[in-house]
């Protein structure tokens, strides 16, 4: 029996690399109930009688799920009151378990397990037919299933031995129920994702005005230019194209120039607040080839004098910082 009890923790140590039991819940308590049966009886029985070998059994328990296989137990058990035939006395068995236990899952909800520890007894002759009372230490080992319904409850199966409990082996066999605490209340750190949102600004779009062989842009028109000048601030990706028109008086040559003044004009009071480069401000002169109007009369002409200015849509990305569901 003594190399029963070193070899069994040596085995079930070898498997805890694979063991279940939970440590989310590491305090446990519970209660048990089942049957004891005595054996080696021959030192507390008389020679004219017999003794009732089988008799109800039970106790409670508490415990420390230290690691996922390893537990620290210890309880009180109740392991009969065995009566003699004749009925002139009793033999009481109780005492406290101090085990421990390593346990082995074999599916997710079902552990194997194992016990290992002593039991301090007190073995009590009651009546006159019974003597030698005694109390002291006895090694103890069982094995068990246990299932767990859920992270708090749990049910068992169990066999355990007592050897050598005031002369007699004793053995309980039985079914327990435990309730499992004591979790920490989990520290949830949020999980953040890019979310990505794109927003299309719209095209903006002017026509400037000019005046009869003139290329110079006047005050009021030059400060009509803020939306283009604040959309080169804000979008990186923001171009504007800036194109240059004449009336069709004088020459196409003189006019395909004066286009291009035009529209050089525009752009340099674009970029007089604005330290952006050619490629983001692109101007281009049409000369008369591109009228709005009939070059007839003198209200067509005027509107064919002119610069348009345009800033196509642009689509624009953002990135936010959102919290994973």
């Amino acid at each position: 029996m003594y190399k029963l009890l070193f070899v069994v923790p040596l085995v079930v140590t070898s498997l805890s690399s694979i063991a279940h039991a939970s440590t989310d819940n590491p305090w446990y308590v519970g209660a048990r109930a089942g049957a004891s049966f005595l054996t080696n009886m021959d030192d507390a029985v008389t020679s004219v009688t017999e003794i009732q070998d089988t008799n109800f059994a039970g106790g409670i328990f508490a415990g420390y799920q230290v690691t996922p296989w390893f537990a620290l137990e210890t309880g009180y058990t109740h392991l009969g009151n065995a009566k003699l035939d004749n009925g002139q006395g009793s033999y009481e068995a109780q005492g406290a378990d101090l085990v421990t236990k390593f346990s082995f899952s074999a599916t997710d909800s079902l552990d194997i397990y194992a016990k290992a520890g002593a039991f301090y007894y007190d073995w009590n002759a009651i009546g006159s037919g019974v003597t030698n009372s005694d109390n002291g230490w006895s090694p103890t080992a069982g094995a068990g299933l246990e299932y767990f319904i859920n992270k708090n409850l749990s049910t068992r199966l169990e066999y355990q031995y007592y050897n050598d409990v005031g002369g007699p082996d004793i053995h309980f066999a039985g079914l327990g129920l435990a309730y499992h605490w004591g979790a920490a209340t989990p520290i949830v750190e949020p999980v953040y994702v890019d979310q990505v949102t794109i927003t299309t600004l719209e095209e903006l779009k002017l026509t400037v005005p000019f005046a009869f062989d003139s290329s110079t842009i006047t005050t009021g028109d030059a400060a009509k230019l803020a939306p283009f000048e604040q959309r080169l601030k804000d979008q990186d990706a923001a171009q504007i194209y800036v194109i240059g028109h004449t009336d069709s008086r004088g020459s196409e040559a003189y006019n395909q120039k004066l286009s291009e003044k035009r529209a050089q004009a525009v752009a340099d009071a674009l970029r007089q607040h604005l330290n952006v480069g050619e490629t983001r401000i692109i101007a281009q002169g049409r000369g008369e080839s591109d009228p709005v109007a009939s070059n007839q009369t003198e209200e067509g002409r005027t509107q064919n004098r002119r610069v348009d200015i345009i800033s196509p849509s642009i689509d624009v990305e953002t990135v936010t910082q959102v919290i994973a569901e």
